[in-house]
């Protein structure tokens, strides 16, 4: 029986929070995944964006055996520890963004004291039986820290390493993983001084850091949360553990890039805008830098993908709404959320 299963009186949990947005395809074996961890105490909370397809039922199908409940996103500041499942489905009743909905998984389980570890996790990435159990054993090593991160590997091509912690380039604002492409027997893990944030794919939080930093902010939509979040983590220090591994099929459902395929308009728009915004807000003085060298992308990106994504991605940099392709994509009122506030 998966460790997670039994009666775990008094030991402290590891709350896992998954955000869905017409995940089917992924979220059951993302699910499963968890559900076979062994040697460390989790609670899945599932936060469905208000999807279209059929996720939850999947997700439900999925924990079958293991005990599931589902609750509205109002309910949350009214369940007790008790309530929460070994997996929890919380409805949004619309798309909040990747930040608006773990803001969600993460006010429901800060509450509880029995949390001590706060793992946000993409749909589409499924980990290994001692992954949790490796995060646990690492957070108990001496000392406070704020983010951990562990060995990210792309599910296609496989054996290539997408993130052991990453980094954000001092003019461009590029983010950018570290050891990206590699084999993870030919690279070690950095010193974990030397980076800038953990990628969000897969990055776990101390109580200590949900306590001093806060939530995440919510107005980047999609893309440079977690480069938002880790920006503000102040003293406490990151920490990365090489035993962590999860396996990530990426952008399964945004059309992010990875190691063969190019982001679409929809992932441009976000990426080019939601840098510009981070250097804004903790690099002032080389956004202008960062400016101009993303025009200049734009320009090599309509020459090598045509008008659509370079399009995208010239409105997005200027902050400017966006096609309307990319709207419609959304709802009104994630539109809204979306596209609807500057950045502050």
């Amino acid at each position: 029986m998966p460790a997670m299963q039994t009666d775990h009186q008094g030991e402290a949990l590891i709350g896992v929070v998954v955000v869905m947005f017409n995940s089917a395809r992924e979220i059951g074996a993302c699910v499963r995944s968890l559900l076979a961890s062994e040697g460390a105490a989790l609670r899945i909370i599932l936060i469905d964006n208000a999807s279209s397809d059929d996720g939850a039922a999947v997700a439900e199908q999925a924990a079958a055996g293991t005990g599931f409940a589902a609750f509205p996103a109002d309910a949350i500041d009214q369940l007790a520890l008790a309530d929460i499942a070994p997996v929890t489905l919380i409805r949004s009743p619309h798309n909040l963004g990747f930040a608006g909905g773990c803001n969600l998984g993460l006010s429901l389980l800060k509450r509880h004291t029995a949390f001590d570890l706060f793992w946000v996790l993409n749909p589409d990435c499924e980990v290994m039986p001692d992954t949790a159990a490796a995060f646990r054993r690492a957070a108990a090593l001496p000392g406070a820290f704020g983010l951990m991160g562990g060995r990210i590997r792309y599910w296609d091509p496989p054996h290539r390493l997408q993130s052991d912690g990453a980094r954000v380039r001092a003019l461009t604002g590029v983010a950018v993983n570290v050891n990206n492409g590699c084999q993870p027997g030919d690279v070690a893990m950095p010193d974990p001084a030397s980076i800038d944030y953990i990628c969000g794919a897969s990055m776990v939080a101390s109580r200590a850091f949900i306590d001093t930093v806060g939530l995440m902010e919510d107005d980047y939509f999609l893309y440079y949360e977690e480069v938002d979040w880790a920006a503000r983590r102040g003293n406490l220090p990151f920490r990365l553990c090489a035993d962590a591994i999860v396996l990530h099929h990426a952008g399964a459902t945004i059309g992010s890039g990875n190691l063969t395929r190019a982001p679409n308009a929809f992932s441009q728009y976000f990426n080019y805008r939601n840098r510009l915004r981070f250097m804004m807000r903790f690099r002032p003085l080389a956004a202008p830098i960062t400016w101009a060298w993303a025009m200049g992308q734009i320009a090599k990106l309509a020459l090598r993908d045509g008008i659509e994504p370079a399009m995208a991605a010239f409105l997005g940099l200027n902050q400017l709404p966006p096609p309307a392709a990319i709207r419609q994509r959304l709802s009104p009122a994630a539109a809204a959320l979306a596209f609807g506030r500057k950045s502050g």
